[in-house]
């Protein structure tokens, strides 16, 4: 089968990374790279053996895909300008800055055939392959999720910046419709919010409470998950999981260790334990696991690891949490920060 040509359209720092990886990836030639600087685009193109293009035009004539890791502000137009010619497109998260764009994109991608993965890339984290096979059926979700400041991302706030990781996975997780959305936060070292906390309930009674930082001391990537059997702990960053059971019966030669009886904390009779494991993770690249799922959806029909749709939703619930902490800072109106928004907002059934 004929190898995919592809491209990278911007090579920042998570740009490069992905240039590099195409480089070394065997099923595809990578054909080359654009950025608005470029000086930049020479550097990498020569640094990783592939042409540095100097427009649009010239490089949708030698590709089939192309990664976009340009600024979150330039998704919208350079995705539309690739689907509406065929070329599949790897978009790095945010998909678009606005429900309306994504929108957009998603019926471009369907009229030209076209293939949109979204770059949600904690879907591809070894730590949470590791609990893919558990019946995750969350009651609470609580979520830390803390950067030390990085430049290079202040062109959105902390929401479409870190947030949006993992309202994608709380909504993959939970696949409920939400009910209510609060939220506030502040801006400390940008014009936009530094600092946020959202909380999401959703109409089966699941709630998720989300912080995100990006002006922390340490970088933490945390996601607490409490259902009715089990407490499981996800470190991201670390690639980690904890996980602890409630057993009935007293525990046999398969479960790891017992943490606990119980009885011991409720002071009451009980045959009920909290077991304790590990689970083992299995080591990968989680860019690299995300760019041969793209790949595997063009030339094997493969499902789309993160669709457009997905990727949409996320935006929606990222707006709308920006609203209610413009609502919480600017004191625009005399608003309780916690009242139900109105169910117009709420609706992403045209998302699909």
């Amino acid at each position: 089968m004929k190898k995919l040509n592809v491209a990278v359209i911007g090579v920042g720092h998570l740009g490069k990374i992905h240039t590099k990886l195409w480089s070394q990836n065997k099923n595809v030639n990578l054909v080359g790279v654009l950025d608005i600087n470029r000086p930049l685009a020479r550097s990498v193109a020569a640094e990783f053996g592939c042409k540095p293009f100097r427009t649009l035009i010239e490089m949708m004539k030698y590709i089939d895909a192309v990664t976009i890791a340009a600024d979150t502000k330039h998704h919208y137009g350079l995705a539309k300008k690739m689907l509406s010619n065929g070329i599949h497109c790897l978009i790095e998260k945010p998909i678009t800055q606005t429900f309306k764009q994504g929108n957009t994109l998603i019926k471009i991608a369907e009229k030209n055939n076209a293939i949109i993965q979204v770059g949600h890339v904690e879907r591809f984290n070894p730590a949470l392959n590791a609990v893919s096979d558990m019946n995750l059926k969350p009651l609470f979700i609580e979520v830390h999720r803390l950067s030390q400041f990085k430049p290079r991302a202040i062109d959105v706030s902390v929401v479409f910046d870190l947030m949006i990781h993992d309202i994608d996975l709380i909504m993959w997780m939970v696949k409920s419709k939400i009910k209510k959305i609060s939220a506030n936060g502040v801006a400390i070292l940008t014009n936009t919010p530094d600092i946020a906390n959202a909380r999401i309930e959703f109409a089966n009674g699941t709630i998720a409470n989300i912080t995100a930082s990006r002006i922390s001391a340490n970088n933490i990537r945390k996601f607490r998950i409490f259902q009715r059997d089990a407490y499981i702990s996800i470190d991201f960053g670390n690639q980690k999981v904890d996980l602890f059971k409630i057993i009935d019966g007293k525990p046999n030669a398969s479960h790891k260790d017992v943490a606990l009886n119980l009885g011991s904390i409720m002071d009451i009779p009980t045959d009920r334990y909290i077991t304790y494991e590990q689970p083992k993770i299995r080591a990968w690249n989680a860019i690299q696991e995300e760019q041969n799922s793209f790949v595997e959806s063009i030339t094997h029909n493969k499902p789309i690891a993160v669709t457009a749709y997905e990727a949409v939703k996320a935006v929606r619930i990222a707006e709308i949490i920006t609203k209610r902490l413009n609502s919480y800072n600017n004191r625009i109106t005399e608003i309780d920060n916690t009242e139900k928004i109105t169910l117009a907002e709420y609706d992403l059934q045209g998302i699909r």
